[in-house]
């Protein structure tokens, strides 16, 4: 594979968007997600806060994407901001976060917010590999800024089509992002130069097509015909770490997704991503997201 075919398969689904208004100096936590999430800053001032890593400062035109299951926090700074659009959330099912201090001055940060799947047609969520939030500044004049401009009008003038639209900007700018930061040499995207190794790749796609199967570094090199040492070597030469590390994120994804939509038990949860002791899937499902997984199912359901 090459770049040029990876870009030429790329395909989003896009969740309903919710307008996040932070008036005056205040914080909005916004909790774990098992899907990505893309923040578009429409005014204000303020960062991004992340659990166990640095803020994420962000201003006017800002487009942030945070990985799966990062538990995070919207922070206004309070500053003055321009207008916004006027937004029918009933067209589109927009709806409204609100967050408001005690003592709230003129200003407030604004954001479109939205839970998305980026993956590559016939595999879903590739995009969960980044382990960074990556971070783009669109400036006015820049190639971003027209199309994120037409993003706002179709969310705030919604009509027959706008949702295909609205997911047909959104992968335009995310071909966009992409494309800079894998310029920039950006760490977070070490998954692309993984999918450019067909023998990564091809193990990569045994994992994501079936994170909760028994794979093991040998049963994997199986599959792509070497032997385990050279396997190993390659992998996490073109990834950046060893396959197992990459099953297990794969994984909590997985568990995360199942606990917030289904009912099932946990120990079942545990079961379907490959665990066989339910103590040992919740030890790590805390380490990986600081939250048990009965917590992480009520506060997340608690934000809907």
């Amino acid at each position: 594979m090459t770049y040029e075919h990876i870009f030429n398969e790329l395909d989003i689904t896009v969740d309903p968007f919710a307008l996040c208004e932070l008036r005056g100096e205040c914080n909005l936590g916004l909790g774990y997600e098992p899907r990505a999430t893309l923040h578009y800053v429409l005014s204000g001032r303020g960062e991004i806060l992340v659990r166990g890593r640095k803020p994420v400062q962000v201003a006017r035109g800002s487009i942030v994407l945070i990985p799966a299951l990062q538990n995070h926090s919207l922070r206004s700074f309070g500053d003055d901001f321009d207008p916004l659009p006027t937004c029918r959330p009933a067209e589109l099912d927009l709806a409204r976060l609100l967050k408001t201090s005690e003592n709230a001055p003129n200003g407030q940060l604004a954001a479109l917010c939205t839970n998305v799947t980026i993956g590559l047609r016939g595999v879903k969520d590739v995009v969960d590999l980044v382990r960074e939030p990556m971070v783009e500044c669109v400036s006015r004049g820049s190639r971003m800024e027209q199309p994120l401009m037409r993003l706002i009008e179709e969310v705030s003038q919604p009509r027959l089509g706008s949702r295909a639209m609205v997911r047909a900007i959104l992968l335009e700018c995310v071909i966009d992002m992409l494309r800079s930061r894998l310029t920039a040499q950006d760490q977070a995207l070490a998954w692309m130069a993984a999918l450019k190794d067909p023998s990564v790749w091809q193990a990569l796609r045994v994992m994501l097509d079936d994170p909760g199967k028994s794979h093991s570094v040998d049963s994997l090199a199986h599959v792509v015909g070497m032997s385990r040492s050279a396997f190993a070597k390659r992998f996490s030469e073109a990834y950046g770490s060893g396959p197992m590390e990459l099953l297990r994120d794969l994984r909590m994804r997985m568990a995360g997704t199942l606990l917030k939509e289904t009912e099932l038990p946990v120990k079942r949860v545990a079961d379907m991503v490959g665990f066989s002791s339910r103590s040992a899937f919740s030890r790590m499902f805390e380490a990986k997201t600081g939250q048990s997984p009965r917590s992480f199912r009520s506060s997340s359901r608690l934000a809907e």
